[in-house]
C-alpha cells in the first residue's frame, strides 16, 4: 500500500491529466448524446415516414449493437476501409459514447414528449401557436422534468463506460491507474482508488442533475429539494450497467 501511495503522489500530474481526459470524454460524449437525443426523439414523432424511418434505424442499430464493438469499429476497422480516415482516440471515444447513449436518450425524449396530455397540445393549437411555439412554450416545459431522471442515469452510465478508452490507447484515468499498478505490483490499492474516484464523480453528477431537476420542477410549481431527490434516487450511482 505504501509503495502505491508514494507512486500515486509522485505521479500526480499524470493522475490529474488522466482524470481530465475522463471528464472530457464524459462531458463531450454527454453533450453529443444530448443533441442526438432531442434530434432523434423529435424525428421519431414526425409525420414523414422517411424521417421516422431514419430515426428508428439509427436508434435500433446503436441500441442493438455493443458499445465495445462500435468503439472498435471507429478506431480499428474504419482506418482499414478508408486510408484517409484519421481520428484522435479521444474523439473516437466521444463519438462512440455520444451515438450509443444518444440512441438511448432519444427514447427518453420520445416518451416524455408523448406523456404530455393531449389537451395541452389542443389548447396550444386553439391559441394559434405554430408547431415550434407549441413545442417550446407548452410541450417541452412539461416534458423536461420527466426527462432529467433517466438522463441522469444515462450520464452516470456513460461515466462508468469511460474506462473502455483504455482499450484504444487513450491516456485516461484507467490507463494511469493500470500503469501505477504495473509499476508497484499492488492491485488492490490501485483498483480501490479507481473505485473511490469514480464513486465521487458519479455522486457529484447525481447532485448536479438533482439540482437541475429541482429547478425544472420549481418552474412548474412542483417544489422538491435536491436533497430529497438524491435520497429518493440513491440507487442511480449503483445502477445496473448494460
Amino acid at each position: 500500500m505504501g509503495d502505491f501511495l508514494t507512486a500515486f503522489l509522485d505521479n500526480m500530474p499524470d493522475v490529474r491529466s488522466g482524470l481530465w481526459t475522463t471528464l472530457q470524454a464524459t462531458l463531450y460524449g454527454a453533450a453529443l448524446a444530448f443533441v442526438l437525443s432531442f434530434l432523434l426523439g423529435l424525428m421519431s414523432g414526425s409525420r414523414l415516414l422517411p424521417v421516422r424511418g431514419v430515426s428508428r434505424v439509427f436508434v435500433e442499430f446503436f441500441r442493438g449493437t455493443s458499445l465495445y464493438v462500435q468503439l472498435f469499429w471507429l478506431y480499428y476497422v474504419l482506418p482499414t476501409i478508408n486510408t484517409d480516415y484519421e481520428i484522435e482516440p479521444l474523439l473516437c471515444g466521444v463519438l462512440a459514447f455520444g451515438m450509443n447513449y444518444g440512441a438511448y436518450g432519444s427514447e427518453v425524449v420520445r416518451g416524455a414528449l408523448g406523456a404530455v396530455p393531449k389537451a395541452q397540445r389542443e389548447a396550444a393549437i386553439a391559441l394559434n401557436m405554430t408547431p415550434f411555439q407549441r413545442l417550446r412554450r407548452v410541450v417541452l416545459p412539461q416534458a423536461w422534468p420527466q426527462m432529467i431522471p433517466p438522463f441522469a442515469n444515462l450520464l452516470i452510465q456513460l461515466l462508468k463506460c469511460t474506462p473502455l478508452l483504455w482499450l484504444i490507447s487513450v491516456q485516461d484515468l484507467m490507463t494511469v491507474m493500470e500503469q501505477l499498478r504495473d509499476r508497484t505490483g499492488e492491485t488492490v490499492p490501485a483498483y480501490l482508488t479507481l473505485l473511490v474516484i469514480f464513486f465521487v464523480l458519479a455522486y457529484a453528477l447525481t447532485m448536479l442533475m438533482n439540482m437541475l431537476e429541482a429547478a425544472a420542477k420549481a418552474r412548474l410549481g412542483q417544489h422538491t429539494s435536491a436533497r430529497g431527490l438524491l435520497r429518493s434516487r440513491s440507487g442511480q450511482i449503483a445502477g445496473v450497467d448494460r
